[in-house]
């Protein structure tokens, strides 16, 4: 065997035991809070487990398959078969996949990264279609919005991150592309104290007073035709490093399967939107020198 198959095999077993300890807690509030699990609802019993449906959408982002059904026949069903020995047809589990969504977003949501006191916040594009395609799209109409970033307009969405000064995800929200960046500050901030670092679409001086009654300086580049704030050294330094999360979006969106424009269900896209974000959180890239990105 391959050493890449033998690492896939080794991170197989470390996600799904993840997981299944993570779904154990799960199954256990909604039994708590008199909740039935969608699981009950699909109008069958699935052969796979929750943890097992979860873990096959998570792995799919790490052996890096160009697209979700060849990963699923020609790896699942085939080199993975003893691992996953009721997986159904190809069809049957995309029936299933909507079952994983609010599992997913409950792990994100559990993850307790560090709060370290440094934290980066930025936005990113998720275009559905091409802009002149926008008026003819069907599958996220009266979702998805027409918005403008740094690289020029799109239709879609937008994914906001606020990671800490080591790369990791402390919150996350998704919202249609035209909303302002600044709308979300204080509500992926909460509870954070320290310096937060953003680029100049995150200006605002009412944000910045609310942020710092709770303890946290808001800290961004400046327009061009802005008066220079006075900054300590280490404050430059940290705001020079703010490339740290554009290099996760890059991860993402390029060793990871974050978002496409073939989507053709809802759920499913953000299902798979998770599944990146979960293995992001399970697998997470390290910062070497508070610089460079390496995969740990």
């Amino acid at each position: 065997m391959t050493d890449f198959y033998l690492a896939a095999i080794n991170q197989l077993i470390s996600t799904f035991c993840r997981i299944d300890d993570f779904c154990i807690i799960y199954h256990k509030e909604l039994q708590s809070k008199s909740i039935d699990h969608q699981m009950k609802k699909v109008g069958f019993k699935p052969s796979l487990s929750l943890s097992e449906i979860m873990t096959i959408l998570i792995m799919y982002q790490a052996v890096r398959y160009k697209d979700f059904k060849t990963y699923y026949v020609e790896f699942i069903k085939i080199y993975w078969k003893h691992y996953f020995p009721t997986a159904p047809s190809y069809n049957r589990f995309v029936e299933l996949i909507d079952i994983a969504m609010s599992p997913l977003i409950a792990f994100i949501s559990s993850n307790h990264s560090k709060h370290t006191d440094l934290y980066f916040i930025d936005a990113t594009k998720l275009p559905v279609c091409h802009n002149l395609r926008d008026s003819r799209h069907k599958v996220f109409k009266g979702l998805a919005a027409k918005g403008k970033t740094s690289t020029g307009w799109f239709f879609g969405f937008k994914l906001h991150l606020l990671t800490n000064h080591i790369g990791e995800i402390i919150s996350i929200n998704i919202s249609p592309g035209n909303k302002d960046d600044r709308s979300f500050l204080t509500k992926l901030c909460y509870g954070l104290k320290g310096l937060v670092f953003g680029d100049r679409g995150y200006i605002s001086k009412n944000k910045a007073q609310l942020l710092e009654q709770q303890g946290l300086k808001l800290i961004t580049t400046l327009k061009k035709n802005m008066k220079k704030v006075p900054r300590s050294r280490f404050e430059k330094t940290m705001l020079a490093k703010r490339s740290i999360i554009e290099t996760i979006f890059y991860y993402l969106k390029n060793n990871l399967t974050l978002w496409h424009t073939r989507h053709r269900s809802i759920n499913n896209a953000f299902t798979h939107l998770m599944a990146a974000l979960a293995q992001f959180i399970i697998n997470p890239i390290k910062i070497n020198n508070s610089k460079s990105l390496s995969i740990k």
